[in-house]
């Protein structure tokens, strides 16, 4: 990695900058200009807002073929690919009203297209609206978008599960390398904070042509905070309150621009007791902190764009084991509990030439993770070190035709450092080749793509064969084959549909090839299965949209049918009073979708009536159901917006009412769930002051702190209720 970021650094004082701008005047309807229109050159992370005449303006910009977004909170985004082959270059916008949200550029599906133009349906959330739905983690806010859900342990641990499929099979990435974190586990989670996010995507269904391994049931990508305008300054800091878990988070971020250079840092301080039940009782040890911090410099000049980030994260969390006992409202985690400490640094880079574009991402993640049982002297700790790079040619546009061929590979070694063993030292190693491309005409769009990967995994012998916590040495090889096709088109006018099909696959893991012993937190004994095989997945997906200046309508369908499909299996054995299970493989398919529609009446300018219904069913191959599959859940929410003369703009306040199912569809070695409704209220909007503004959010979920147990909670086999009522209270100081 230090070879890489030296070559860069010396490559700036090599290179010529050159003084090619864009710039031009965006206007709306009569003519009239825009002022504050979002102006972004995602390339080259540069952007501007527009003056009080419309007028924008971008320096220091590379030649070729360079795409700048426009977008304006009522007003349809516009995409535009402008080719740069002169010092000075004009593009005048004009944007087109609308009632509904901004159509945002999709960054996860490689042509960084609006989703308007995308062939695949991708849902984006912007990390802010999740905030503003006052959930307390990430994961819990993911899991407000329609055909996302989590398996929590607690408020602390959440694993966001995707149309059924969980761990391994959802790919995470973060600053645009994947995140690897021993995700294996259930008691893992997803190790990232939400501050200093922008926003996520998610990607419902198998994307390893673009991903490789482990994409097989779909993808997170999320997306950092954008750096400051060029030649600004920026700050801001914000405080959340929860009232559930007495908890705060902090977070102060500092951020500014030149033409070429850019910088940004902020760090992040969570802290929560145990949370509280709807019976009014806190289950103990489920208390969690959480330490963040972030930093990133960027450059670009007329050859390239460069930008080098660092994330380290640190989390103390407690492991629930006795239920309901002891009502604390400390902080301080008890034992058993967990250490995990993540360090992620990544180098995006963009080298522009005159009709083409070469992307190279490289990251380094260092995971951490100890297990205390009774003491700080770690029984259980796995140190996992992994090195990613991703590389992507962009070929010359050759008239509507995009195409991309690219690269990517892995090195990761895991050590085990603590006097357990849950999985062996071992070595893996990834290398896939790809290629994409997208022809655009009138209306229609088809993408179409192929990829062959390989994985290597070498792990080394330990312990005495036959006993508790030992493996045997382990030599295997995995391939893989993928291919993906899709169709957009508009079927007639504001009707559009999307047709896909692909296939993913995912090699089998350390845990499911080579598990000897108790789990943590599974409570039974797992034996791994050296010979298992590769998962191979092929999945249609089937997206009709409808949208007119006050309406819109969706439905999503999927059928994904998977081989191989790797779970775990009682044998009937008991060993040290746990049960024991093996992991054994059969096929499987997983079947779902979702529908909604969001309807803003006219004149009632202010009043947005939203409704989603999700629902999935897993079975295997023998008619049996797949195990941790989200309960069918319908989502109502009515939102109005409102400005208050002049001390509150862009004022909101949404009553929403949450309908979870009953889920009988369960697996042999689970019970049926009841169903159960929520209702949560949210008020909100900024107060200016100045050229500066405090945001203001005020929620209260689970509104009547209804008691109830979320299929999906790895806390359901005792018994245990999730969250009760949680009012939370959040502002956000920007200067």
């Amino acid at each position: 990695m230090k070879k890489y970021i030296l070559i860069l650094i010396l490559g700036f004082s090599a290179m010529v900058q050159a003084q090619n701008k864009i710039s031009g005047i965006v206007t709306g309807a009569q003519n009239s200009p825009l002022q504050n229109v979002s102006v972004y050159a995602p390339e080259i992370h540069k952007s501007t807002i527009t003056d009080a005449k419309g007028y924008y303006e971008i320096n220091a910009i590379p030649n070729g073929n360079l795409k700048i977004s426009f977008s304006f909170l009522g007003f349809i985004a516009q995409n535009k690919s402008v080719v740069i082959n002169q010092e000075l270059t004009d593009l005048n916008i004009v944007l087109q009203e609308t009632h509904f949200e901004m159509d945002e550029v999709i960054v996860s599906t490689g042509f960084s297209k609006l989703q308007s133009q995308n062939v695949m349906k991708v849902e984006r959330e912007t990390v802010a609206s999740l905030k503003q739905k006052g959930t307390t983690t990430l994961v819990e806010g993911l899991a407000t978008i329609p055909g996302v859900s989590q398996v929590s342990t607690g408020t602390s641990i959440g694993k966001p599960v995707i149309r059924g499929l969980t761990g391994n099979r959802v790919l995470v990435y973060s600053q645009g390398v994947r995140i690897e974190n021993q995700q294996f586990g259930d008691e893992h989670g997803l190790g990232l904070n939400s501050s200093g996010v922008e926003s996520v995507e998610v990607i419902k269904g198998p994307a390893s042509l673009l991903y490789g391994s482990d994409a097989m049931g779909g993808v997170l990508y999320f997306n950092p905070e954008k750096f400051a305008n060029s030649n600004t300054f920026k700050g801001d800091f914000s405080q959340r309150l929860f009232s559930n878990t007495l908890g705060s988070s902090s977070s102060l971020g500092l951020k500014t621009s030149t033409e070429n250079w850019k910088f940004l840092v902020r760090g992040t301080y969570d802290t929560h007791s145990d949370y509280k039940t709807g019976e009014n009782e806190r289950v103990t040890n489920t208390r969690f902190n959480e330490k963040d911090f972030k930093t990133a410099v960027g450059y670009s000049n007329s050859e390239f764009s460069s930008v080098l980030r660092y994330n380290y994260n640190e989390l103390d969390l407690g492991i629930p084991e006795e239920g309901v006992a002891e009502q604390s409202e400390s902080k301080t985690t008890l034992f058993p509990r967990q250490g995990v400490s993540n360090h992620l640094l990544s180098l995006n880079n963009n080298f522009f030439f005159k009709n083409s574009k070469l992307e190279a991402n490289l990251g380094y993640i260092a995971n951490d993770r100890s297990e205390f049982e009774d003491s700080n002297d770690a029984a259980l700790r796995m140190k996992l070190k992994t090195f990613n790079y991703d590389v992507k040619y962009h070929l010359p546009v050759y008239g509507n035709l995009e195409t991309i061929i690219g690269m990517q590979g892995m090195h990761q070694t895991n050590a085990n450092l603590g006097e357990e063993y849950l999985i062996p030292d071992a070595t893996t190693n990834d290398i896939g080749f790809f290629g994409t491309t997208n022809y655009q005409w009138k209306s229609n769009v088809i993408q179409a793509g192929l990829r062959y990967d390989n994985r290597k995994i070498n792990s080394d012998a330990q312990g005495t064969l036959g006993e508790e916590g030992s493996f045997v040495a382990l030599d295997k090889s995995f391939d893989s084959f993928n291919a993906s096709l899709g169709y957009k088109t508009d079927l007639a006018q504001n009707l559009t549909t999307r047709i896909n099909l692909a296939s993913g696959f995912r090699a089998p893991n350390l845990a499911e090839l080579t598990s000897n012993g108790v789990h943590e937190g599974t409570n039974r004994y797992e034996i791994g299965n050296a010979d298992l095989s590769t998962e191979q997945n092929i999945q249609a997906d089937v997206n009709l949209e409808y949208s007119n200046s006050h309406f819109e309508f969706f439905v999503n369908g999927f059928y994904n049918h998977i081989n191989n499909y790797i779970y775990t299996s009682p044998t009937g054995e008991v060993r040290d009073s746990n049960d024991v299970f093996e992991y054994i493989q059969d096929n499987a398919k997983l079947y779902g979708g979702e529908i909604g529609l969001h309807f803003h009446p006219h004149p009632l300018d202010w009043l947005h009536l939203e409704s989603s219904f999700e629902t999935v069913t897993g079975k295997k191959e023998n008619g049996d159901y797949l195990p941790l599959i989200p309960a069918k859940s319908w989502n109502n929410t009515i939102r109005t917006e409102f400005k208050i003369k002049n001390w509150l703009k862009d004022g909101f306040a949404t009553f929403n009412v949450s309908k979870t199912f009953d889920q009988e569809n369960v697996s042999g070695f689970e019970t049926n769930s009841d169903g159960y409704t929520l209702v949560n209220l949210a008020f909100g909007g900024t107060i200016p002051f100045g050229k500066n503004a405090l945001d203001v959010n005020l929620n209260a979920n689970n509104l009547f702190n209804e008691t109830y147990i979320s299929h999906l909670s790895r806390l359901k086999t005792d018994g245990i209720s999730n969250i009760g009522r949680n009012i939370s209270l959040g502002i956000e100081f920007k200067f």
